[in-house]
């Protein structure tokens, strides 16, 4: 959820942090912070709203060492005094991440005493300025010690010449750069700044000065922590000539098929060695992964002829589930951070399954439980709503699911990189801004589909409403008269997607529905006979004639303008969505 930015070196902080933060703000943008340190004083600024409200003060401060922050609100409404940092004596924070037992450790160390924000971090440096006895380092430990929950802290303290940081179950990264060392909740904040960086484990903690990095694991022995190439390029953080990062994405969606693709080959033998013997598959993930999880389900089934199921990964994790060693577990998360994800991979890890994680973060958390790793090559997403990266989750589950039949590849490599230019195709698709019109002047929007079309139905729902605000859901098309019909008049749009010829007739039946309850109709089909019945009765959204199986990849292109171009319309930031964050690393 929320990000964090911290620097040592011979620069001026304030300037590095603050253009991190810009960076990582999809994590969060309720509020922002910046703390420097000169000559043993620190020096804060905090405001509630956009990093962009920092951006007045950052000449005055001065400091070659500090630390940043960029919330989404977890407890304490938005405000410039529950935004980050947090002070106590020596010490000011920055937090990502919740701590489940704050209310506890307020009444056993701090009864009666007033503090200043509704916040659970503030306990946490008031606790490192209680325990503390100079030694940073040993402080911090005891800290966490008591501590439940996930965060990432990173401090400053006016008797050291550096940022220290720990972490438990939420995301660290440490950059290593030629005039001073960072870290930061994810690589795109420091691109540009740092060629090598490193993750630390939980219970690492780390002290950052401008001539180095130590490390200590959670004993507080001194470890190494491998150096990779920090893959962030400031090119990945360009807008392309686009007003917004959602449309920049989109457009890249055809380069994320063909890119997951000439991945793939690396991971399918290890692939094969993990689920060899597998009778079962369970998919978990949250959001836009877990639709993918719906597209999956159905092609592992189809082509391999094995049960599968998709799980919402935080109602996997409490269910009680039924796993044996036969058992394989496709843990599917963009960031590879996603709390609940994580959790359900480690408990599915513990009960003895084999777990492949898909995911677009080649060195998350999630990749370091997982038994074999299947890449997502999507690139940096910025925008808070997924595109490209669902798009290349969808081309990784098809060619996890020939892996899972037996199957040789290369047929279906060949049939995904066809696609991928359908995609670019879809991507000029007619209409879309006169059904965004519609959808903009309805109540609600629901989204109608069969099979493969109701697992694209759901997601195009989910993006309508994260980014526009307007009201609907995602639902199979026979499902309409059991509930949902109730709520159609006038006021509201049915959006049937329609790419199976087989179930074209059985989807025209909602669309007779929808219809004869005076509501309006728009319908995203490739079949030319549906085009002709529809013929002046709705509304027809024309994609590109494609393989049955690999129209999801099409009709996504479809949803996701028309979530964009209605978002447009009505005035939404369609790349930081009111409430919502990028990376969700709490529960």
């Amino acid at each position: 959820m929320c990000g964090i930015v911290g620097y040592a070196g011979g620069r001026k902080a304030a300037e590095i942090i603050y253009e991190g933060l810009l960076r990582l703000e999809y994590r969060g943008y309720d509020s922002a912070g910046i703390a420097v340190l000169k000559d043993g004083k620190i020096s804060a600024v905090k405001r509630q709203g956009r990093v962009c409200a920092l951006g007045g003060y950052i000449k005055d401060m001065d400091g070659k060492l500090g630390i940043g922050h960029t919330r989404w609100a977890t407890h304490g409404s938005p405000s410039d005094i529950n935004a980050h940092p947090h002070s106590a004596g020596k010490f000011t924070i920055v937090h990502n991440g919740i701590i489940e037992n704050y209310s506890q450790l307020k009444a056993e160390y701090f009864d009666g005493e007033k503090f200043t924000s509704e916040t659970d971090s503030e306990v946490v440096v008031r606790l490192l300025d209680k325990f503390y006895d100079g030694d940073i380092t040993r402080a911090l430990f005891k800290v966490a010690s008591l501590l439940n929950g996930s965060y990432a802290v990173a401090a400053v303290c006016t008797d050291f010449d550096g940022v220290a940081v720990i972490k438990n179950k939420s995301p660290v990264i440490i950059g290593y750069g030629n005039d001073g060392n960072f870290i930061a909740s994810d690589a795109p904040a420091l691109a540009g700044f740092c060629g090598e960086i490193s993750f630390l484990k939980d219970g690492d903690c780390a002290l950052v000065t401008r001539g180095g990095v130590s490390i200590f694991d959670s004993a507080m022995q001194g470890v190494l922590r491998e150096r990779v190439k920090n893959s962030a390029t400031n090119a990945s953080l360009d807008l392309n000539g686009c007003p917004h990062y959602m449309l920049k994405e989109i457009r890249e969606v055809p380069a994320s098929v063909v890119n997951t693709c000439n991945a793939y080959s690396s991971a399918e033998e290890k692939l094969k060695s993990v689920v060899s013997g597998c009778d079962r598959v369970i998919i978990v993930g949250c959001g836009t992964a877990y639709n993918s999880g719906l597209i999956a389900k159905r092609y592992i089934e189809k082509f391999a002829r094995i049960p599968a199921e998709a799980e919402i990964a935080g109602e996997f994790r409490y269910n009680r589930p039924v796993v044996t060693p036969t058992t394989a577990v496709i843990a599917v998360s963009q960031s590879g951070e996603t709390a609940d994800t994580l959790e359900a991979a480690k408990l599915a890890y513990s009960l003895g399954a084999k777990v492949v994680a898909v995911t677009n973060a080649p060195y998350s958390q999630l990749t370091r439980c997982a038994h074999a790793v299947v890449p997502v090559v999507a690139g940096h997403e910025i925008c808070v709503a997924a595109t490209k990266s669902y798009t290349g989750q969808i081309a990784a589950l098809y060619l996890i699911a020939h892996t899972l039949a037996g199957r040789d590849i290369g047929e279906a490599t060949q049939k995904l990189f066809k696609i991928s230019r359908l995609c670019e195709s879809a991507i000029e698709t007619e209409g879309i801004d006169s059904l965004a019109h519609m959808c903009a002047r309805s109540v609600g929007t629901y989204f109608l589909g069969r099979d493969l079309d109701y697992a694209v139905a759901v997601e195009g729902s989910l993006k309508l409403r994260e980014i526009s605000y307007i009201a609907g859901g995602g639902y199979p098309a026979g499902e309409l008269k059991h509930g949902t019909l109730a709520l159609v008049d006038e006021n509201v749009v049915a959006v049937v997607i329609i790419t199976d010829k087989r179930l074209a007739d059985k989807s025209m039946n909602a669309v007779e529905q929808v219809l004869a309850r005076g509501g309006k109709v728009a319908v995203i089909s490739n079949i030319a006979e549906t085009e002709k019945e529809l013929q002046g009765r709705a509304q027809l959204i024309k994609i590109p004639d494609c393989d049955e199986n690999l129209s999801p990849l099409v009709s996504a292109v479809a949803v996701q303008l028309l979530a964009y171009k209605t978002a447009v319309l009505l005035n939404r930031d369609p790349d930081k969505p009111r409430n919502l964050a990028k990376s969700v690393t709490v529960e």
